[in-house]
């Protein structure tokens, strides 16, 4: 089925204003190539592979050196050029780039592509003339590519790079990549290689004004962009490049990552527990689920889900129909399947009457789906396909050919399947595993005939993976779109002392102290704005304090040290449980002030906590963490024992919608802890979603809280309330 649903134009509440006007890059009128020469790599390359690939526009060499090349005059500077060009293509030494964009902006070019490297990746002396090449672009109003770029590529524009080996066929992946030679030497030559083609190919550079997140806005409003593929390795704007994806795919656009450093675990040192549970990629992958955001593994997978996002709608469901010419095929996809959840519902009915009518299927009984048509069901692929895709119980289709894929045979079958897939409503997907090497090497095989007008899938894992990318991607879109967008999320925060968007009332930066583990007194005032519960606490500063404040809250209660300079009080023995008598009170009073003494000065002891000893419940662990990306994350899962032995927390980039604290409460094995509870009445699960809800609007809203450990909440028949909370805030600024 060709896409027939391809992104809407971006309503007015969902427009990215932050887009900029990339026309003149992509599809420029005019074209000056400051330093071409044909001896040069890379200006000399990409100006023969502009011409070559049937660039019409208008072409100024400038090269002071050169009266003429390419068999056009060469001028000696942009200033000289007859006409304001669309764009400047850069390509001289580093230490000439920063006058060049200055001249091109001051005569009004709208783009520079600078191919120059040697700036903040080389040396001290390179970021410096970066800073300068950034300072000039903002100064001028000239938006700059690179630099340390190897060129982008638009199929129905320009071709400007000089590492194109073949002129690009228009297809509708756009791709944005951080790595210059990933992006043409391996996404393009090896989607070229398979008959896959891209609208529009960037390759990022140094980003010392525009950005990946720019280019991911741009491309993701373009009529010939269906999917928006990113290689990323970092983002210097994380909070911006979530608000451009998520438009992207409420807009229409799915948008797929290959992010590289799953390896590389958070730097910022962590007081709380929680903190130290989160690695920068538990938020990387936090922030793409939050805002659809596919990520895949490599740059085969990025290209063959791509691929299905490109050529097909988007399924109603996930209810996919696979007709085999392979038993054994068969069975490892049904188990595939099952693996990506995809459901596979029964052939049955008339459906499956009609394909046991079909002679040439040689059936015994009946059919299961995945249904083994074995080789003889080949010859018959058309009437197979109106009996399974007439049913309204499936939403894809899958036809699995384990035949040689080069012989005659293949001739008729590549015929067949071309007509099946576009004559159908729904997905078709094709995976052909047989022989892909003819005897003539010269000679274009049928099955790559065929996949010049659909994709072709050799691999069964991949071509399941992109079955459930665009499943995936539906849900994700109707998902993100349900709920409130980022900016909304955040407008609903920003008011110093006002009305967060789940009800609790702000609390200004300022009224914190800074640098610092909180005392109590310093931390209830906080907790308290956002309805963060915590158990009901007393602070004495003398033993009848202590005492009174236990007859006051009800014995057992819990004594503990309140310092600053002592988080991890339990560590210190400055913690006493299920104390049950005055007298239990007053030797616990001396035994916790005595340990805290025996590590920090009496100045740094604000007293003793008072509180009851909290009835039975599921313990849970909840808490913010300084993150090394996204400035703040929330982490949420068992608490308890049940932290080392389960291993198992979700995560939360700030900030988030309740339906997203569900998403990750529901990600972990907390939620079947609350609600099965083995003879015991089930927990409230929506009174811990809103507590995480709450966590995560103080985490939005006060950029002084550096961490926050609630551990462990204890989720009662009450509710949750927080036994134990740290707050430290970070420094001034």
């Amino acid at each position: 089925m060709p896409r027939d649903d391809a992104p809407t134009a971006p309503s007015t509440a969902e427009a990215t204003p932050t887009a900029p006007e990339l026309d003149p890059l992509f599809d420029p009128e005019s074209v000056a190539v400051v330093g071409a020469s044909p001896d040069s790599f890379y200006s000399g390359n990409l100006v023969n592979n502009l011409l070559e690939y049937g660039y019409e526009g208008a072409l100024y060499p400038v090269n002071p050196n050169r009266e003429e090349v390419w068999g056009r005059r060469c001028y000696d500077r942009v200033s000289g050029v007859p006409e304001t060009v669309d764009l400047a293509v850069v390509s001289v030494p580093r230490e000439h780039v920063v006058d060049v964009v200055a001249a091109a902006g001051e005569r009004g070019v709208p783009v520079a592509l600078v191919l120059s490297a040697g700036f903040s990746e080389a040396d001290e002396e390179g970021a410096e003339l970066e800073a300068r090449l950034a300072e000039v672009a903002a100064d001028l109003g000239i938006r700059v590519v690179g630099p340390n770029c190897i060129g982008v590529m638009a199929a129905r524009g320009a071709t400007l790079t000089s590492t194109c080996s073949r002129a690009p066929e228009p297809g509708r992946i756009a791709l944005v990549s951080q790595s210059g030679a990933l992006a043409f030497t391996t996404f393009f030559e090896r989607a070229a290689d398979r008959d896959r083609h891209f609208s529009h190919i960037v390759s990022t550079g140094n980003e010392a004004d525009l950005t990946l997140t720019d280019y991911v806005a741009y491309l993701s409003t373009q009529e010939t962009v269906d999917v928006v593929c990113a290689y990323v390795e970092g983002v210097d704007e994380p909070e911006r490049f979530m608000r451009v994806t998520e438009r992207a795919v409420r807009n229409g656009t799915p948008v797929l990552t290959v992010k590289v450093g799953r390896s590389e675990l958070a730097e910022a040192a962590t007081l709380s527990h929680t903190g130290s549970l989160t690695g920068s990629d538990d938020a990387w992958d936090a922030a793409f689920d939050q805002t659809g955001v596919q990520r895949v593994p490599d740059v085969p997978d990025l290209l063959s889900r791509a691929s299905a996002h490109a050529a097909y709608g988007t399924p109603d469901g996930d209810r996919v129909c696979v007709a085999s010419t392979s038993g054994g095929l068969a069975s490892l996809l049904a188990d595939m399947a099952a693996e990506r959840d995809l459901s596979l519902p029964d052939v049955d009915g008339e459906t499956e009457a009609t394909l046991l009518g079909i002679e040439e299927l040689l059936t015994y009984g009946g059919f299961n789906n995945p249904a083994d048509i074995r080789g003889y069901g080949a010859a018959v692929l058309p009437e197979i396909a109106d009996a399974v895709l007439a049913d309204d119980a499936f939403d894809a289709y899958v036809f699995t050919i384990g035949l040689s894929g080069v012989d005659g045979r293949a001739e008729t079958i590549a015929a067949d399947l071309e007509a099946i897939v576009d004559d159908a409503d729904d997905p078709v997907y094709v995976l052909w595993t047989g022989r892909k090497t003819p005897d003539d090497p010269t000679e274009t095989p049928p099955y790559a005939r065929l996949r010049a007008s659909v994709p072709v899938y050799e691999d069964p894992g991949r071509c399941l993976d992109a079955v459930a990318s665009t499943v995936e991607y539906a849900a994700d879109r109707a998902r993100v779109s349900e709920r409130p967008s980022r900016e909304a999320l955040a407008s609903a925060l920003d008011v110093p002392g006002g009305v967060d968007a789940h009800g609790g009332a702000g609390a200004p930066d300022s009224e914190l102290p800074r640098g610092r583990v909180l005392t109590w007194a310093e931390a209830e005032p906080l907790l308290d704005a956002y309805d963060v519960p915590v158990v009901e606490t007393r602070v004495a500063t003398d033993v009848e304090e202590a005492v009174a404040a236990a007859r006051d809250v009800g014995f057992p209660v819990v004594c503990k040290v309140d310092s600053p300079a002592l988080p991890h009080r339990s560590d210190a023995g400055a913690v006493a449980l299920g104390l049950d008598s005055p007298a239990a009170v007053r030797e616990a009073y001396a035994d916790v002030t005595d340990a805290a003494l025996a590590r920090v000065d009496a100045d740094d002891v604000a007293g003793v906590l008072v509180q009851p000893m909290v009835g039975d419940g599921v313990e849970a662990i909840l808490g913010v963490g300084s993150g090394d990306v996204f400035g703040s994350v929330v982490t949420v899962g068992p608490g308890g024992v049940l932290v080392e032995a389960l291993d198992e927390t979700a995560t939360l980039v700030p900030p988030f919608s309740r339906g997203d604290a569900r998403r990750a409460v529901e990600a972990t094995a907390l939620a079947d802890l609350l609600t099965d509870r083995r003879g015991s009445e089930p927990l409230d699960v929506d009174a811990f979603v809103d507590l995480v809800a709450n966590v995560g609007d103080l985490a939005a809203a006060v950029d002084a809280v550096a961490e926050l450990d609630l551990n462990p909440v204890v989720v009662t028949a009450d509710g949750p309330v927080a036994v134990d909370a740290l707050v430290r805030t970070g420094p001034t600024g």
